[in-house]
């Protein structure tokens, strides 16, 4: 008597929830945009090892390594840009792909998880000529801070992966654990703030400890469960109240007035304003993820 096949038997009318053809579409517009976020990854990567090599020989930052780290912090929020551009084109014009998110993801990893490791090691631990102790501790906290932001992304795709949402089922928009972009940006702005001083002062060894412990709070907070406001559904017909749109308007007037001073204090404001409001929550919202006005978020 032969045996049953321990492979489920699909019935023949089976049809897969999702269509191969339609989901690996690549809609050109979002994609171009998520090209060029990768393309600034690329290039923020290539201007800290640039950096990396005009510090050889040197005594402190050189003015064309603190060149080369600006421009990498440059890169590094011009593909926030690019990245926030790319779904909100897809959104736009109905044109949303299984492709183009796992090809969002991969960008991102590069862009807002390896450049902004290589900055931090580069910059703050300088292993051409930091303390040789600081080596090994430089290059385990980024790669922290990488597995971190991979994981973050991932589990960002599953929990949004069209075969886990319920048809006509609204969900909370708010993010589960801190964005990536967010987490490059804030490591970003504060070293933009540090090679501001820097041009003052050529010595920054004395910061050394200082972005250490952020990177890990950061990397921390990427894989956490803190419920961070998330922008997607702004758009031109959004409204607001009034006093929301005068610290909006506030908030982009420091950071154009105050450049990095301001850049920094809006993205630790983003961190922090997420702790607050998790530890401010009930007990049993942490836990469940529910409230009695919201759905379950993605």
């Amino acid at each position: 008597m032969p045996k049953p096949s321990s492979m489920p038997q699909l019935d023949e009318d089976y049809e897969p929830p999702l269509d191969a053809h339609q989901a690996s579409r690549i809609y050109f517009l979002p994609n171009l945009m998520t090209a060029g976020n990768l393309f600034c990854g690329f290039s923020a990567c290539l201007r800290c090892i640039e950096a990396n090599y005009a510090m050889r020989g040197q005594e402190g930052l050189s003015t064309a390594a603190i060149s080369d780290f600006k421009w990498a912090v440059s890169y590094i929020f011009l593909a926030m840009g690019f990245d926030a551009l790319d779904g909100r084109l897809a959104r736009m014009g109905g044109r949303e792909s299984l492709f183009g998110a796992e090809f969002d993801s991969i960008a991102d990893i590069v862009s807002f998880g390896l450049a902004p490791a290589l900055l931090v090691y580069f910059l703050i631990l300088s292993p051409t000529q930091g303390e040789p102790e600081l080596l090994g501790l430089g290059g385990l906290l980024g790669f922290v801070y990488l597995l971190a932001a991979a994981v973050r992304l991932a589990r960002f795709n599953v929990i949004t992966h069209p075969l886990l949402q319920k048809p006509g089922f609204k969900t909370n928009k708010d993010f589960i654990g801190l964005p990536v972009p967010a987490a490059a940006g804030t490591v970003a702005a504060l070293v933009l703030f540090l090679l501001n001083l820097a041009e003052h002062d050529k010595e920054l060894h004395r910061w050394a400890l200082a972005l250490p412990p952020l990177l890990l709070l950061i990397a921390i907070l990427m894989v956490s469960t803190v419920r961070y406001p998330s922008g997607k559904t702004i758009d031109l017909r959004t409204r607001t109240k009034l006093t929301n749109w005068i610290i909006m308007v506030v908030v982009g007037a420091s950071v154009v007035r105050f450049k990095e001073y301001g850049m920094l204090a809006c993205c630790l404001g983003y961190i922090f304003y997420g702790l607050i409001s998790h530890f401010r929550q009930p007990l049993s919202i942490k836990v469940t993820g529910k409230s009695p006005d919201s759905n379950p978020p993605i």
